[in-house]
Order: structure tokens, then C-alpha cells, then sequence
């Protein structure tokens, strides 16, 4: 048995996905382009956290690769 069958695991996909269930015809256009404005912050703070992760994963198997 895998660890990870033993840990809870997490929902992720909750937000998102009720994100995108969200009916978007009541939204006014400001509406919308304030939603599109917020999700385009949020992939960029998604990128930047995905860097982040890229770059410590690199370090880390830099450390710990057998020469």
C-alpha cells in the first residue's frame, strides 16, 4: 500500500471547479472583464508559485544527484 492512500486527500479542484460552473450570463461587461482581470492575477500568481516550486525542485535534485 502506497503512503498516499493513507493521507486524506485534498480538493483541489473544489474552487475551480465551482469557478467554472458559475453561470456567467447575468455578469454586466464590467463584470466580466473585472472576473477576467482577476483570474488573470491569479494565473500569474500560479506561475509565479510554479516557478518558485521549478527552481526548488532543481536545487534539490542538483543537491542530491549522485556525481
Amino acid at each position: 500500500m502506497d503512503l498516499d492512500d493513507l493521507l486524506p486527500r485534498r480538493k483541489r479542484d473544489d474552487a475551480l471547479a465551482a469557478l467554472a460552473a458559475q453561470d456567467l450570463d447575468p455578469l454586466s461587461v464590467e463584470e466580466l472583464e473585472a472576473r477576467i482581470a482577476a483570474l488573470e492575477t491569479e494565473i500569474g500568481r500560479t506561475r509565479t508559485k510554479l516557478d518558485g516550486a521549478r527552481s526548488f525542485k532543481s536545487a534539490a535534485d542538483a543537491l542530491f544527484r549522485k556525481s
